[in-house]
């Protein structure tokens, strides 16, 4: 069986407080759900859903990324 990609390696996996902590700060740098994403091995669709359920705001996505 083929690994799987890594934007989705862990989409089945309940999240950890670790995870969560790494979303938080990815957050805080202005990163792009996207980006995110792939740092956590989740898809995108993931990285919102769960942001939107624990009140961590995302960038809007019309602002540069990386805090320029």
């Amino acid at each position: 069986m083929a690994p799987l990609p890594q934007s989705i390696r862990n989409a089945a996996e309940p999240w950890t407080a670790q995870e969560l902590n790494k979303l938080k700060a990815l957050a805080a740098e202005n990163l792009p759900p996207s980006v995110i994403g792939l740092r956590l091995g989740r898809p995108e669709g993931a990285i919102l859903s769960k942001a939107l359920q624990t009140g961590i705001t995302l960038t809007p996505l019309n602002r540069p990324p990386y805090g320029t």
